[in-house]
């Protein structure tokens, strides 16, 4: 019997299952997806989108009105994520303190938790001097309209874009090892510490018996049963929620599946006479640091995307479509992220597949309409001839389902990271966040991971 079972690989699985094997448990890490490595990675953008995401790279929630993504792979969504690394600021943690009712949700209280993870990992940003035109024109539209801008925080420690690389290649997983994933941090030195990995498992239910958990769910072989004495959940708000609703945990847990947010986004594109290039060097540098834009709730990234995902993304059909993808060269692309309110839901019908109910809400609208407008002025106030508005909205920052908080009808996590009914199950990942932050939160799930490994080793050694 192991001491815990893991289920799932990325950034809170990984910190989690660093700190147990740290403090002598024997742990086993269950992960859905295959184990690539850096020499390894699918060569292409259609084999990443097949092999390295859930779904071919989309989940529909049930009008297909909004796609959402999410790894699948050792290191989870880490690998296939933009490597941007943020604090949450006051005005996320604030508003989490007072829908949750837990009180170190503060930046002074989160701060340890942030600096502890931070020393296993390299952040940067990128010096203006390698800057693609993308990056250029998205500083410069601020700078006109007086808007605040900065440098993104990156996990990274040597792209090598001095000597020609791409990093659009990156978002099929880093070749260079320079991602900060956990390939090469937390999930390696949990693997040098004696945690065992099993990949290509797809846990489908699991049972809290009383000190002892019984995890069930299918391998390459058949059937896999494992037993722990203890579990940590870290498969990310669709996972989590699906594992524990087949499991028949919704009876004594009424806000399991609830809550459900993704920051909805959509691009926009600027298109130039000269060639903008913005699928080359180091293309994505830059985002919107205003707290007028905070307030007005979204935020602006400087971005691109390979051709297949933009040729989904750009507006039309037939000849206009070819059109503007033989401009591909000139287009310019910044991101509109919402930060979107709670109330999606996560369902599981009754052959055990998902159904994530998700809309808009008319304030939602409004802050996507508002990004919009001010997508066009940026691009616009830097001579764009032409400015075209994707309606493909899309999700990464899946959250919220299983939201933790000290009201057991309105959450399914308490303050330990434990379910309100079971004591021997935790969770601290991005399913546990109580609404959304409206910032990129792969660095917060690190920091929420620590705080939650240091209960559980504390309460269970």
């Amino acid at each position: 019997m192991y001491d815990f079972v893991i289920v799932g690989s990325g950034p809170s699985g990984s910190v989690i299952g660093r700190a147990l094997v740290s403090a002598g448990a024997n742990c086993v890490m269950l992960e859905a997806g295959k184990h690539y490595t850096s020499d390894s990675f699918p060569e292409d953008e259609l084999g990443s989108n097949v092999e390295l995401f859930w779904n071919g790279a989309i989940d529909l929630n049930t009008d297909a009105s909004i796609a959402l993504l999410r790894g699948k792979c050792v290191g989870g969504t880490s690998i296939v994520n933009q490597a941007l690394l943020d604090r949450f600021d006051e005005v996320a943690f604030g508003d989490w303190k007072a829908d949750s009712g837990i009180p170190w949700f503060t930046v002074e209280d989160m701060a340890p938790h942030y600096e502890a993870v931070e020393r296993h990992l390299s952040i940067q940003s990128i010096p203006e001097r390698l800057w693609n035109r993308n990056a250029r024109i998205f500083a410069e539209g601020h700078g006109r309209l007086g808007l605040g801008w900065g440098p993104m925080e990156r996990g990274q420690t040597d792209c090598n874009t001095e000597a020609g690389n791409d990093c659009m290649m990156c978002l099929g997983g880093c070749r260079l090892d320079s991602k900060q994933s956990m390939l090469v941090t937390f999930l390696a030195e949990a693997l040098a510490k004696g945690l065992e990995l099993r990949p290509e498992v797809t846990v489908e239910t699991v049972d809290a018996l009383g000190g002892r958990v019984l995890v069930r769910g299918k391998g390459p072989e058949g059937p896999v049963e494992v037993v722990g004495r203890r579990l940590v959940l870290a498969g990310g708000a669709l996972g989590n929620a699906q594992i524990l609703l087949r499991s028949g945990f919704g009876r004594k847990l009424p806000a399991l599946g609830t809550r459900f947010t993704c920051h909805p986004q959509n691009m926009h594109y600027g298109f130039f006479d000269e060639p903008v290039d913005a699928h080359k060097g180091a293309f994505q540098a830059v985002k919107s640091k205003d707290a007028g834009i905070r307030a007005r709730g979204f935020k602006l990234e400087n971005v691109f995307a390979p051709p297949i995902a933009t040729a989904m993304l750009v507006p039309g059909w037939g000849p206009g479509h070819q059109k503007a993808m033989r401009r591909y060269r000139h287009m310019a692309c910044l991101e509109v992220c919402v930060r979107d309110e709670a109330t999606g839901r996560i369902r599981v019908a009754r052959n055990g597949r998902l159904r994530v109910e998700k809309r808009m809400t008319s304030r939602d609208e409004a802050r996507l309409s508002d990004g919009t407008d001010l997508a066009d002025q940026i691009f616009r106030a830097c001579g764009a001839r032409e400015v075209l508005h994707s309606p493909f909205m899309f999700g990464v920052h899946l959250m919220g389902g299983c939201v933790i908080g000290t009201d057991p009808a309105r959450s399914v996590v308490n303050e330990g990271f434990a379910l309100h009914t079971s004591p021997d199950v935790f969770i601290a990942d991005s399913s546990a966040f109580p609404n959304a932050p409206g910032i990129n939160p792969s660095l917060s799930v690190m920091a929420l991971a620590h705080r939650a490994a240091e209960r559980i080793v504390k309460e269970t050694s």
